[in-house]
């Protein structure tokens, strides 16, 4: 399979964009050799420039729960376009997306909409602090809330894939108010309230972790860190930024029953185009400005486009569609699993919703240091080798893998032929 025009592709990138990508992720520098360049996409296939198809996994990292161009979102961004691309103004876009994400997801009341991940998330923790008059917050070890200053220690997703997980430039005041534990571990968390008596304003977590691979809490660990906030007079905020009608219609909150007080939101929500969002209660929303003391705001804030493409998907979603992409997930991951077992490989999965993950390691994988005993030299040339083979999964172990309704029984079925002959190679070349 020849890659040339990608190669050129990336030559002329790196002359004008750092490392020749705009998120550090598509480098490639986790798996080695040269970034797929897409031309175009469409239900569950990229072509990239040298017209190469590949059975997609990634899925622009989440947001294409429809699949690629969907003929719906690609009608609503089309008619939106039509009336104007940016206005400044507010829309009734805003308000219907808002409606849908109220009606759905338990803990929100209210929205506000911003234009990514990292936005909603640091508004978010802007929020808890302006709320609660305190400074300090806790996070945890692998998790990944974007690319704002607080976050980057002990981060995930691109800043573990490069080996860097605390970023230069982050000053180290703001380094002293973010407290690390480890996931899945609720006494750590109590050690943490006990150690910081009225200081900490809340607790962010990924309450499915995709950002250092998938990876799960364990029984009871999301109800303790709800009983430990309201017990220090702290909010816990679930940064669904991925897991957010990925999982289920409502997120992991509506599947574990675990309420918060702020919830993050992106990538599903504005299907495919940029958007972020953050809500929860309305006593705590209203002290945003213009009706409260907090403040937040943003040019394109609420942008038609996105509206338009956020309503349109969602509104191909309900609770079947989590069913039939759950069967779907778990026939992938089984499949893959038993290819694994077979070939005596050491290996843990996990699914959840149309959210799967891998790891060559042996499991439990519950934790950053689960995640870290994964061995990604071979995942590096198993990557290649189903590259080879047409199908695109994440450039890094430590990323979640995704599907979509454009993928069906057939295109699993071939993804785990794809898998034994994958190693076949990957063995074969040791």
């Amino acid at each position: 399979m020849t890659r040339a025009g990608s190669e050129a592709a990336f030559a002329a990138a790196k002359r004008v964009i750092p490392g020749g990508v705009n998120s550090t992720v598509r480098a490639f520098k986790a798996v080695g050799g040269t970034p797929v360049f897409v031309r175009e996409a469409k239900g569950a296939y990229l072509t990239d420039v040298d017209g190469n198809r590949y059975l997609d996994y990634v899925l622009s990292w989440g947001p294409m729960i429809a699949g690629h161009a969907h003929p719906a979102v690609v009608e609503a961004v089309q008619r939106a376009a039509e009336r104007g691309t940016s206005y400044g103004t507010p829309t009734e876009y805003e308000t219907e997306l808002a409606q849908l994400i109220v009606d759905a997801v338990p803990s929100v009341e209210k929205v506000r909409f911003c234009s990514s991940g990292t936005e909603a998330t640091a508004n978010a923790i802007r929020l808890a602090r302006g709320y609660t008059g305190r400074d300090k917050f806790i996070k945890f070890e692998g998790c990944y809330h974007g690319s704002a200053d607080p976050f980057l220690i002990a981060a995930g997703s691109s800043a573990l894939t490069m080996g860097v997980p605390n970023s230069k430039g982050v000053p180290a005041g703001t380094a002293r108010d973010t407290i690390i534990v480890p996931y899945n571990d609720a006494a750590a968390v109590r050690a943490a309230f006990e150690a910081n008596p009225g200081e900490i304003a809340a607790v962010i977590v990924e309450p499915y972790v995709g950002n250092m691979g998938l990876v799960l809490p364990v029984p009871g660990f999301l109800q303790e860190l709800r009983a430990l906030t309201r017990e220090h007079g702290a909010l816990l905020v679930f940064d669904e930024v991925m897991t957010g009608f990925r999982v289920a219609l409502g997120g992991v909150q509506a599947r574990e029953r675990v309420l918060p007080d702020v919830t993050t939101l992106g990538k599903v929500i504005g299907g495919g185009l940029p958007v972020g969002a953050f809500g929860g209660a309305a006593e705590i929303m209203d002290r945003l400005t213009p009706d409260g003391d907090v403040f937040q705001a943003g040019t394109l804030s609420g942008n038609p486009l996105a509206m338009a493409a956020g309503i349109a998907t969602l509104r191909l979603l309900n609770d079947d569609t989590y069913v039939h992409l759950e069967r779907l997930a778990k026939r992938l991951i089984d499949g893959m699993a038993e290819v694994f077992r077979r070939r005596g490989v050491p290996h843990t999965v996990a699914a959840a919703g149309s959210m799967m993950g891998f790891f060559f390691a042996d499991g439990p994988v519950t934790d950053l240091a689960g995640a870290k005993r994964s061995d990604t030299a071979l995942y590096g040339r198993f990557f290649h080798a189903m590259l080879d083979r047409g199908v695109y999964l994440a450039p890094s172990q430590f990323e979640a893998g995704f599907l979509s309704l454009a993928h069906n029984e057939a295109d699993i079925d071939r993804t785990i032929a794809a898998a034994d002959a994958a190693l076949d190679e990957v063995y074969a070349c040791r």
